[in-house]
């Protein structure tokens, strides 16, 4: 029974871009639900404090590395040379070749990064957190040494998710936030006690090593095994390090940009950082949901496009998934903004998180939500360039945004507070947003504008009266539901965001969005899975 669950569905390929974005999206949810208990737990144990600003100051630096040296080679291009070295021979040698190499050359890169960082930590955090001091900073060297584990793990895992991706097996990757968010709740539940603080980083290193542990059967069977190789003049990691080297300095720019953030949450009030990463994760629940499965899943397909120069291709595909993000992510953004309340005192509103804390998280995720959207789009917009294999546009563009981010959140800082860092970093977001489409518009010729318009004033339209009626939803609920219980206050949220969703999709539905018959046709659909041997052509529009 094992063996056939485990050929028909975790080794199952998904056969559309939308059979992958579902499959993506419900992952993404259990992984997101799992990721607000944990932040609930961690509210709720801690508050918004000395005691979280440490741990996700400690985040920083192993956060840092992992961007850098393992999504700079892996999102830099790493599926459309591994696809097109898989489609090259009848034995797929040469993308294993490849893949051997790329994975040694990862790993001692990563052991001998993580080890000179781990000894020149004390040093790198006084300049990551200057607001900290005495004990504060010590815990935060302490737990960020430990982490520094996690990166040799995660770029093993994603190394692994890079080739799974590559033939579409997304039901396993999709699996491993999940566990990753499973193992630190384990150090929150079992470690903290025992442990305390520690207990926090180990629980990282455990879903870490979690992550990785549930790819392997599954890369196994597609006919992987190590090879204990140091090619660095294969033609693959060669075409890859052409690619990398923009696509680190355009993560390094998103990095600088959290770096930003926790220098100047470190100098307001204790617990700032805090409230800011606790509003970010709300932030990204929709995003990690919508935008990111679908554009994860469109993007082996515009790579398969653009390697065939399939211009007409290209462009349908797209503009098919940027709307249908918009279509997805606009009224998200509408609802969150109106819902927010409800939604930070039901996930954090517990134990030590107090209503100050929660006034905070609440005004930091309103003023986030105005560049939700525009971040959605923009993970669909770098991927095109990708496509392409250019990977220098976006570093320029998004360095020039990030002088508009780090800017705004220091300005807005000022006066606002942590509400203003949130503010500053939307700001960026909608900037970038402008600057990628502009940009890849010129390389493509053509994105299909026009059809992208006509359907986004229809979607904000539509959002608007979601929002209105939800908000008014709100209001006749407060008659009567106890919101001063978290129960009422979900009932309310939940309620009120059904109204606000049923009056969006019968707009939708009367305006004859053609992303509403999409979203619809992908509902009533089944996800299919086909079991396809690993020598067999995989790459399907």
């Amino acid at each position: 029974m094992w063996k056939i669950f485990s050929a028909k569905i975790l080794n199952g390929q998904s056969q559309t871009i939308t059979s992958a974005a579902l499959v993506l999206a419900l992952a993404s949810l259990v992984s997101r639900l799992l990721g607000l208990v944990r932040d609930r737990m961690l509210a709720g144990q801690f508050g918004a404090g000395d005691t979280l600003d440490i741990y996700y100051a400690a985040f920083r630096a192993p956060d840092m590395v992992y961007n850098l040296l393992i999504m700079g080679a892996l999102s830099a291009g790493f599926i459309p040379v591994f696809v097109s070295l898989w489609r090259e021979s009848q034995d797929n040698s040469e993308a294993w070749h490849f893949f051997n190499s790329l994975l040694n050359l990862l790993l001692i890169g990563l052991l001998v990064v993580g080890a000179l960082l781990f000894i020149f930590t004390p040093q790198l955090m006084r300049l990551i957190t200057p607001g900290f001091s005495g004990e504060k900073l010590d815990l935060t060297i302490a737990l960020t040494r430990i982490m520094f584990l996690s990166p040799l793990l995660l770029g093993l895992s994603s190394l692994w998710g890079g080739v799974l991706q590559s033939l579409k097996r997304f039901l396993v990757f999709s699996l491993t936030p999940i566990f990753y968010n499973l193992g630190i709740i384990f150090g929150i539940v079992f470690l903290v006690p025992r442990l305390g603080i520690y207990g926090l980083a180990w629980g990282v290193v455990l879903g870490a090593a979690a992550h990785m542990a549930i790819q392997l059967p599954t890369l196994f069977s597609l006919g992987f095994r190590y090879q204990p190789i140091l090619d660095w003049r294969n033609k693959g990691v060669a075409r890859l390090a052409r690619l990398m080297v923009p696509r680190t300095l355009t993560l390094a720019v998103s990095q600088l940009n959290f770096m930003a953030i926790t220098v100047l949450a470190s100098f307001l009030a204790a617990g700032s950082l805090a409230v800011f990463n606790l509003a970010y994760n709300i932030w990204t629940f929709p995003l990690g949901i919508l935008a990111a499965s679908l554009a994860t899943a469109a993007f082996p397909v515009l790579a398969k496009s653009a390697a065939d120069k399939d211009d007409a291709g290209f462009t349908k595909t797209f503009s098919a998934t940027f709307r249908q993000i918009l279509f997805l992510m606009v009224p998200a953004s509408v609802l969150l903004v109106v819902l927010r309340a409800q939604i930070v005192r039901v996930i954090l509103g517990v134990g030590n998180f107090d209503w100050n804390d929660t006034i905070l998280t609440i005004n930091s995720l309103q003023y986030l939500t105005v560049g939700l959207f525009a971040e959605g789009l923009i993970l669909l917009l770098v991927r095109g360039f990708f496509a392409f294999e250019d990977t220098r546009t976006p570093f320029w563009l998004g360095l020039v945004s990030s002088i508009f981010r780090v800017a705004g959140a220091w300005f807005f800082a000022l006066y606002m507070g942590v509400a203003g860092l949130a503010l500053g970093y939307a700001a960026g977001s909608l900037v970038n947003l402008m600057l990628l489409w502009i940009f890849l518009e010129k390389k493509t010729g053509d994105l299909n504008f026009g059809e992208v318009f006509k359907s986004a004033v229809k979607i904000f339209a539509a959002s608007f009266l979601a929002g209105i009626g939800a908000y008014w939803a709100l209001r006749l609920l407060d008659n009567w539901l106890n919101t001063e219980v978290a129960l009422g206050l979900f009932a309310q949220g939940l309620l009120a965001g059904i109204a606000g969703l049923l009056i969006y999709f019968l707009i939708a539905f009367i305006l004859r969005l053609p992303e509403m018959e999409a979203f619809c046709r992908s509902i009533k659909d089944r996800l299919p899975f086909k079991s396809v041997a690993p020598d067999k052509e995989i790459i399907q529009d």
